[in-house]
């Protein structure tokens, strides 16, 4: 993999020498906090060697580097998932490369279901912890020694003083934000009722396919992690009606100027 690394940076040096200090992974129907990023260079994933394409809707499937609420940054439009068919160690990847490129610090996001039923669709959520649920790790296997330890410290997976930087500064854009634990579900199925029942016993607030194997891998790395979910729907048996990708999609759509107006204050005070 460490070879893989390499060639992807390599080619992503010979796009471009600029030095982003933040890496942002959006999730489903989020990508357009891409579209407000100014001087911008593009480099989609199909062209970066190695590197796991986005197949889902809503995941434009490439990076935009450039200026961002005054920070320099590597957007990524777009992830991949375990359901896909991707290894995690696959999945890992983009971390790793943003680990190489110079990045300290990764805001990740992702569209999830409400599981606390006190949160309705369209709730912005601060990750506080997660569970893993996905039932693998992506540190599996050999550890890359030049990344990170092999048994690495999760105890603050979600760094505190960033927490509290995303609090600040929805209570300055007078945002109703939430704080939770989300868990990290293999899909592409959505959960049962019944999971959904053990998930709130079990002390989560929000469910989701994503970020808990982009978290472990960034911890890993010694990354500074944000992570923010956007709730566009409530989980399976809360509202009784069936659950489908295009409520996903509209919800996000919805509150996209909420959610960009949160991501480029943070910027700005990190």
């Amino acid at each position: 993999m460490l070879k893989d690394l390499i060639a992807a940076k390599n080619y992503i040096r010979s796009v471009t020498d600029f030095m982003p200090e933040v890496g942002l992974i959006l999730g489903s129907g989020l990508g357009v906090i891409g579209e407000e990023v100014t001087k911008k260079i593009i480099v989609d994933y199909k062209d970066i060697p190695n590197f796991p394409v986005s197949t889902v809707e809503g995941h434009k499937g490439r990076f935009v580097f450039g200026i961002l609420g005054d920070k320099k940054v590597a957007v990524m439009q777009g992830r991949s998932h375990f359901y896909e068919g991707y290894s995690m160690q696959q999945i890992s990847f983009p971390v790793r490369l943003m680990k190489m490129l110079g990045i300290q610090t990764v805001i990740i996001t992702n569209a999830a279901g409400g599981v606390n039923k006190n949160f309705v669709p369209g709730d912005l959520m601060i990750i506080k912890d997660h569970i893993n649920f996905i039932g693998t790790n992506p540190l599996i296997g050999e550890n890359l020694d030049e990344f990170g330890p092999r048994f690495p410290d999760m105890s603050v997976a979600y760094t505190d003083s960033l927490v509290n930087i995303a609090q600040k500064c929805a209570d300055t854009l007078m945002l109703d934000i939430r704080q939770g634990v989300y868990m990290g579900f293999t899909g592409p199925s959505y959960e049962t009722p019944a999971e959904i029942r053990a998930a709130r016993i079990l002390g989560a607030d929000a469910v989701g396919m994503s970020t808990v194997p982009e978290v472990i891998t960034a911890r890993h790395c010694n990354l500074n992690v944000l992570g923010i979910s956007c709730i566009t729907n409530m989980a399976a048996g809360i509202l009784n009606k069936p659950l489908n990708h295009e409520e996903v999609i509209q919800t996000a759509e919805k509150v996209r100027s909420n959610f960009m107006k949160l991501i480029i204050s943070i910027l700005k005070n990190i």
